[in-house]
């Protein structure tokens, strides 16, 4: 009795021994280590439960690295910036429009995956394409419900103090379809301003979609920016989502990299007019040559005081005109009282 009560607990301590230990790929046990549970597993490799009355379903751990939509790509500071003058110059164009307080904020600015954004977006929602004429792509543009049906209330006569009516179930009237249209002209006029201290760009109205894939303008794995804008009008108002792709900002990709300047972007007027003025003002010294020959060496060490040297060129050779080893242009050679002129007929060519 005495052997089989040893056993036992030689085998309860084994037993307690395994629940502390873990056993490396080499056989040798590591101490301090502890084996995981159910549910720790579960949330490392992301199968955890979730509620069911939530709709977005979180994903954890390795299955969150595995769907992850987020792309990570390379700041783009000038990008910043355009979308900080944006919201100034909508704020001042929409306070015009609608003639009533407006203001425009920016929520965030993200990257992500075009699909990703599609599946993203609450219907309904109001989508314009438009398309920048010098990079040859489009983005897009996203306008809730609400905005749309405040700014119809707005221009309309609306009285404040009162939610925007929303009615469900119906599509967007022409009437509500010319307004927005005016507003999105605006914001995409704002748009290319906003660019014009970087490069010269126009962004056209293309078309007005309310169905999500009828505004599929890239790939759905390709990656966008997205610059999430708010639009408050008191008690009123609404979000809009701009969306450019990557591929869009390819051509300007260089000049988006650039580090922030201060408001000029780098460019001081001031010093480019007086650089133009002095340029203008600058003397230079240009010469005419009449012929150029190859002499040589030994004729020349023979050249004394009072030697000729002939040039054997008619009077009709036309004569160059150069400043430094520029050649700039060519002319005729005449005589003018007691001067010796050049008459200018044309620019001279470059050689190489």
């Amino acid at each position: 009795m005495a052997e089989e009560n040893k056993t036992s607990e030689q085998t309860k301590e084994w037993a307690d021994s395994i629940d502390i230990k873990e056993t490396n790929a080499e056989g040798a046990s590591t101490p301090d280590s502890k084996i995981l549970n159910q549910d720790e597993i579960d949330s490392l490799l992301g199968y955890k439960n979730t509620d069911e009355s939530d709709n977005q379903q979180q994903f954890t751990g390795v299955r969150a690295i595995l769907n992850s939509s987020m792309v990570s790509y390379e700041r783009l500071p000038m990008l910043e910036i355009v979308f900080d003058r944006l919201i100034r110059l909508m704020a001042t164009s929409l306070r015009n429009f609608t003639q009533d307080n407006v203001e425009v904020s920016l929520d965030s600015i993200e990257s992500m995956r075009f699909g990703e954004y599609m599946d993203s977006l609450t219907l309904p929602t109001l989508l314009n394409v438009f398309k920048a004429e010098e990079w040859d792509n489009y983005g897009l543009m996203s306008l809730d419900s609400s905005l749309v049906y405040s700014m119809v209330d707005v221009l309309l006569g609306g009285r404040r103090g009162t939610a925007a009516m929303r009615i469900e179930g119906r599509p967007y009237t022409t009437i509500e379809l010319n307004i927005v249209k005016d507003m999105i002209q605006l914001i995409l006029n704002d748009l290319s301003t906003a660019f014009d201290p970087i490069t010269s760009v126009s962004f056209a109205f293309d078309r007005l979609e309310t169905n999500p894939r009828f505004a599929a303008i890239s790939r759905m794995s390709n990656a966008v920016i997205v610059a999430h804008l708010r639009i408050d009008m008191e008690d009123r108002g609404g979000k809009i989502d701009l969306m450019i792709p990557y591929a869009t900002l390819e051509p300007v990709r260089e000049l988006l990299l650039q580090m922030f300047m201060g408001e000029r972007f780098g460019r001081d007027t001031i010093w480019e007019n007086h650089l133009m003025n002095q340029l203008w003002d600058t003397e230079i010294e240009i010469k005419a040559v009449l012929k150029e020959q190859d002499i040589k060496l030994a004729e020349i060490s023979s050249w004394e005081k009072g030697s000729f040297v002939p040039l054997d060129i008619p009077s009709t050779e036309p004569v160059t005109i150069v400043c430094g080893d520029v050649p700039l242009f060519k002319g005729a050679m005449g005589r003018k009282e007691d001067h010796i002129v050049i008459r200018v007929e044309g620019k001279a060519e470059k050689d190489g």
